[in-house]
């Protein structure tokens, strides 16, 4: 299946993405358009899934945007990677569970690339590192599913301020850090979008 790949330069506000995300659903389930992967940075944004509980938001001066992905609360900004697909399941099998461990393996195999041990954990969604001791979210998952087409994606901590994390509980889980390439030591990520894509088209194509 040919899915089409899309390299956002510059970054791009959440609610337009969401947009522009929707109108494809509406497009690769009609047959109009492809499959789609569009790796992208945002603006400064907090975004509250459909699972999101008031408890998280430890901050209650900062705007949040309510979404209908799958999860909880996370933040998006200038140095994170930003995933989204649109993927038709009626004709790649209507397996969700399928599809996440697919997008776990995305995400592990792109990490493995720059050296750094990930894994997924069953208790709590995304992709997690051991670093000085500690467990550790160095990417989030957060899906939606409609008449079989999944949209949406994930995201990848490269460069960005993780301090904008102290404003929530992330994906609601209190006891657990998040991390980024850039504390793990990496100092040289430019290439990352390439492996991005071309880790998932190797599992997705």
């Amino acid at each position: 299946m040919n899915i089409e790949v899309k390299n956002a330069e510059n970054t791009i506000d959440y609610l337009r993405s969401m947009k522009v995300l929707e109108q494809r659903v509406k497009d690769v389930l009609s047959g109009e358009k492809k499959e789609l992967l569009w790796i992208i940075e945002h603006n400064h944004v907090y975004t509250a899934g459909t699972s999101s509980n008031k408890e998280d938001l430890l901050n209650p001066n900062i705007d949040v945007v309510q979404t209908n992905r799958g999860g909880k609360h996370t933040y998006h900004g200038p140095g994170q990677k930003v995933v989204y697909f649109v993927l038709d399941l009626n004709k790649r099998g209507k397996n969700i569970k399928k599809l996440i461990t697919n997008i776990e393996n995305c995400i592990i195999g792109v990490l493995h690339e720059y050296n750094i041990k990930s894994f997924a954990d069953k208790k709590n969604i995304g992709i997690w590192v051991n670093d000085k001791d500690k467990t550790k979210k160095v990417g989030a998952i957060g899906i939606k599913v409609k008449k079989w087409i999944a949209y949406h994606g994930f995201s990848l901590n490269i460069s960005n301020d993780l301090n904008k994390f102290n404003s929530i509980i992330p994906c609601g889980i209190k006891d657990k850090e998040v991390t980024s390439l850039k504390e793990l030591g990496i100092k040289d990520f430019k290439d990352i979008n390439k492996i991005i894509a071309e880790k998932f088209l190797d599992i997705f194509h």
